[in-house]
């Protein structure tokens, strides 16, 4: 099947290069001419575990390309993916300029039989006001799908070809039966592709996002009042997870969640309630509690050493907003730095793929270290904001040889309390007994 996505960036580009991978002939457009040259020098403008292999091989065997001729791509194509972004606008509603763009431009290109597909985070009725919006100007009825992605960043070639569902929201069935026949080498282990309306398909990402980020910002403040009542919120979070209707997904105690979808996607599904009266005081409740989070590690650095913080050297491991990324969108690092860096500290960084993002928001600032270790050598304090998974297990004779002061502020609990102080250092962690 020919098809065309739109936009390139992280959605766009799994989506393109696992489309491709499954035999599909795909190009993907954009409007950014560095990134496609790139892309069609078989670079990757991302970091995202497996896809650069993907996008090798189906560029080598013809079935991925890259361009930034727009017409040329989407007028043969019979599907066209929409995957372009859609921020966060500064009142909370959801940015669709991107969108309405492409709207117009397609217009005038797309042929009869295409279906356009919004791979996009929009909201509720953007499905329907786009296929009005391309009907009044191609001059004739344009089919448009709602297909949200379910993509976990440093994961999402397996989320994307080994997915837990499909879901497509449509108005005509033959419509659903073209994009199950598209998703059926991906749902050969009977997972479930569910077929429902554009709303329900739009709403349904806000939702999962929505839950998701509920179970983050609920285990976040059940860890701080554990902190505060002596429990430890680690024997806690076993104690709730073994119970069938609750499980251990999402309920690992940290700095707060950052990234490009919960944060934004939840202001604007507060936006969306607020537009058609529906106060969401759960949802608006589980984003303030994230902001508060995003600082809990800065303040227990600046809780330990007071007045004395001016001048103290901190090494800082992970800046991502999550591992297996380099992604910083509203990252937790990001806060936790400007705190620091305003309390006059200085800043030793280390993050196996995120420094280089760091770097052009920071510059000469911070510190910057390729290796964990290079990062303690003189620091007074270890802050450990991301759980890539070579941080968990650290030397810890190294590390205090290493370090002038002993102390490590544990950002994702990598380390049993009793083993840090073991080793001589003082340990701070989420929602566990300090000192």
């Amino acid at each position: 099947m020919r098809i065309a996505v739109i936009g390139t960036g992280y959605v766009g580009l799994v989506t393109a290069t696992c489309l491709a991978e499954s035999g599909n002939d795909v190009i993907g457009v954009d409007i950014d001419a560095a990134k496609v040259a790139k892309l069609e020098a078989g670079g990757l403008p991302i970091y995202e575990p497996g896809l650069l292999e993907l996008v090798q091989r189906n560029r080598r065997d013809q079935r991925l390309q890259f361009t930034t001729d727009f017409a040329a791509a989407v007028s043969q194509a019979r599907l066209i993916f929409i995957a372009v972004g859609t921020p966060q606008g500064e009142d909370g509603a959801t940015d669709l300029s991107a969108l309405w763009a492409v709207a117009d431009a397609l217009a005038a290109q797309i042929r009869a039989d295409a279906i356009v597909v919004i791979k996009s985070t929009v909201p509720v009725g953007t499905n329907r006001a786009l296929a009005e919006r391309l009907a009044q100007k191609a001059g004739r009825a344009v089919e448009v799908a709602s297909n949200p992605e379910f993509l976990k960043e440093g994961a999402a070639v397996d989320d994307f070809t080994k997915p837990d569902r499909v879901v497509v929201g449509v108005r005509r069935a033959e419509v659903g039966e073209v994009l199950r026949e598209l998703y059926a080498p991906f749902l050969r282990t009977e997972h479930p592709f569910l077929v429902m309306t554009p709303e329900s398909a739009e709403m349904t990402k806000y939702v999962a996002n929505a839950m998701l980020a509920t179970k983050i910002s609920f285990i976040n403040e059940m860890a701080n009042l554990c902190e505060k009542l002596g429990a430890d919120i680690n024997d806690v979070r076993r104690g709730i997870g073994h119970d069938s209707r609750i499980g251990f997904q999402f309920l690992h105690p940290g700095p707060g969640y950052g990234g490009s979808c919960f944060p934004k996607d939840l202001c604007s599904l507060i936006h969306q309630g607020q537009r058609v009266g529906a106060d969401l005081e759960l949802i608006a409740s589980v984003h303030r509690v994230n902001d508060r989070q995003k600082l809990v590690l800065a303040q227990k650095v600046k809780q330990h050493f007071g007045a004395e913080l001016r001048g103290k050297r901190l090494a800082i491991w992970g800046l991502a907003f999550k591992a297996r990324t380099d992604d910083i969108r509203e990252a937790p690092a990001l806060e936790i730095i400007n705190f620091l860096l305003e309390e006059g500290a200085a800043l030793h960084v280390h993050d196996p793929e995120a420094l280089a993002n760091v770097k052009t928001i920071y510059g000469d600032r911070l510190a910057y270290f390729d290796r964990p270790y290079g990062a303690l050598e003189g620091a007074d304090a270890l802050v450990i904001v991301t759980e890539w998974q070579e941080f968990r297990h650290a030397d810890f004779d190294v590390m205090h040889r290493l370090m002038k002061g002993h102390v490590i502020f544990d950002g994702r609990n990598l380390y049993e309390p009793k083993t840090a102080r073991g080793h001589g250092f003082t340990y701070y962690g989420i929602g566990r007994v300090s000192g």
